[in-house]
């Protein structure tokens, strides 16, 4: 099974992207949220009506063994990861195209079969 020439030159773009991510080891999984919470404090302004929540807190939750866990962030600490998760998910789009292509391979090598 063969490469056609636009399916080599896409792939050889996907692993110059992939190495240059890799190279950063800047690569997170899961989300980043930001989150305003109340406290169980009587009279104070996040029990009011309106609410006035605590905040704003940023977490980072994934999930391990199929089991979501969460880490409370610092907010520079946040923006940077926001980056990384970011990385992770383009590595994915990456990966899933690849796996496109190869699916393309394999029914192309059938039909001429």
């Amino acid at each position: 099974m063969r490469l056609e020439r636009a399916q080599r030159e896409e792939a050889r773009q996907i692993a110059k992207e992939l190495a240059k991510l890799a190279r950063t080891a800047e690569v997170l999984p899961g989300s980043i949220t930001e989150r305003h919470t109340r406290c169980g404090r009587a009279g104070c302004a996040c029990q009011a009506d309106p609410p006035r929540r605590h905040g704003p807190y940023w977490q980072w939750t994934r999930k391990v063994a199929n089991k979501t866990v969460s880490r409370w962030l610092g907010k520079e600490q946040a923006e940077e990861c926001r980056r990384w998760v970011q990385n992770d998910r383009r590595i994915r789009e990456l990966v899933a195209r690849l796996e496109t292509i190869g699916i393309e391979r394999l029914q192309a090598a059938q039909r001429s079969k």
